[in-house]
């Protein structure tokens, strides 16, 4: 019921492919957007349908704590629970414990270090991750096994095993000994995985290492040589994007080229152009509806003055009387009906139609941002529509 296939195209190491799954095929180079509680905030199973989004991801962690995988399995799998009818991914849950064990969900992982959240990680063995829940003070266990046996009951087409996410602040010897560790993990998630394989899931090894070349060498070495369905290329990857690009390329160059590869949690539009270019097969990130909260609204380089960014912020006071859609030529349900200047209002007055509605027009980028991709892999034109769509 799985399958991978892809044929190479211009530039670099990019390429088409399809991944099908019980549940559809997944077209690539994709996006995959995060209902990290089993929800997409602020919007439906529909909303996104419409906005021709192919895939979704939920959260092991998070549902682990609230409902309990035991619910989702009693209520037919997170497709059925949620009314999402498509292909969909979980993640193994590790990075949301090791973040918050330092201090903060992703900036940690990034290079930035914040302090300001309450630590919930209370320990980390060869055993697995104990930590406590930020609902009620709860202590858990997550073991690679433990992780394995949840993604099954939860449903998820495609799964991850368990790793742990060093952050960018740690030195190679720490980083060397999580990667090793994280392979330990890992051969114990495959093999908890293929003790109840059904042939409903597949399963994603994740690539470490940090921005050292040679444990990122040794962890692809590592997921290259044991029967894993892709690869994820995750951990810190330096604390700018040209060590982020560089770090990427590194491993790209050294992955099983007939897996798909995918970049766990990067969605800048510059990002995806040299994700692509460097053979990245699919994305996911929280930024679009993220970003949609706080008023911001991803638009294309010919519509920003602002070459700083890659979005408008509709809180803006310029946008008060502004009688435009978010961009002219975009097809979405906002911008065929809604006004900058309506948006803004509707932010300033708090809302929540605001969210849904920027929300709805920043997946819609999204996924015809990956259609462009596609096409321009397809026709030779990846330089024109990188022109056009980013900066960079």
């Amino acid at each position: 019921m799985f399958s991978f296939k892809f044929e190479p195209t211009q530039p670099g190491r990019s390429r088409l492919g399809s991944i099908s799954t019980p549940h559809g095929v997944v077209e690539t180079p994709a996006f995959i957007f995060c209902a990290t509680k089993a929800a997409m905030k602020s919007l439906s199973a529909e909303d996104m349908k419409a906005a021709d989004t192919q895939i979704i991801l939920s959260n092991t962690y998070h549902l682990m704590l609230q409902p309990g995988p035991e619910v989702v399995e009693k209520m037919g799998g997170l497709q059925k629970f949620t009314g999402w009818r498509g292909p969909m991914l979980t993640d193994s849950g590790g990075f949301q414990i090791f973040s918050l064990g330092h201090g903060s969900v992703a900036s940690e992982i990034k290079g930035k270090r914040m302090t300001g959240r309450k630590k919930t990680l209370l320990r980390i063995s060869e055993e697995g991750a104990r930590f406590r829940s930020y609902l009620n003070g709860r202590e858990y266990l997550l073991t690679p096994e433990e992780s394995i046996r949840i993604q099954r009951q939860l449903g998820a087409d495609l799964i991850v095993v368990l790793d742990e996410c060093t952050p960018y602040h740690v030195d190679k010897n720490y980083t060397a000994e999580s990667m090793e560790m994280s392979h330990r993990w890992a051969l114990r998630s495959l093999a908890e995985f293929k003790r109840g394989d059904t042939g409903t899931q597949q399963l994603y090894g994740i690539i470490q290492g940090g921005v050292y070349p040679d444990l990122r060498k040794a962890g692809c070495d590592f997921v290259n040589s044991h029967p894993f369905f892709g690869h994820a290329v995750g951990g810190s990857l330096g604390a700018s994007k040209e060590q982020m690009h560089d770090v990427v390329s590194l491993a790209t160059e050294h992955l099983c080229r007939e897996r798909p590869i995918h970049l766990l949690g990067i969605g800048g539009i510059s990002d995806i152009f040299s994700g692509v270019e460097q053979g990245i097969d699919t994305f996911d990130c929280v930024h679009p509806t993220r970003l949609a909260r706080h008023g911001g609204a991803l638009v294309r380089s010919m519509h920003n003055p602002d070459e700083t960014r890659e979005h408008i912020n509709l809180r803006n006071s310029q946008f008060r009387l502004d009688g435009n859609p978010i961009e002219s030529d975009c097809p979405c349900a906002t911008c065929k009906n809604y006004s900058r200047a309506y948006i803004h209002h509707l932010l300033k007055a708090q809302e929540l139609l605001a969210y849904t509605l920027i929300s709805i027009h920043n997946v819609s980028f999204m996924n015809r941002l990956m259609t462009a991709i596609r096409r321009a892999l397809k026709e030779g034109t990846f330089a024109q529509v990188k022109k056009s769509w980013s900066r960079s």
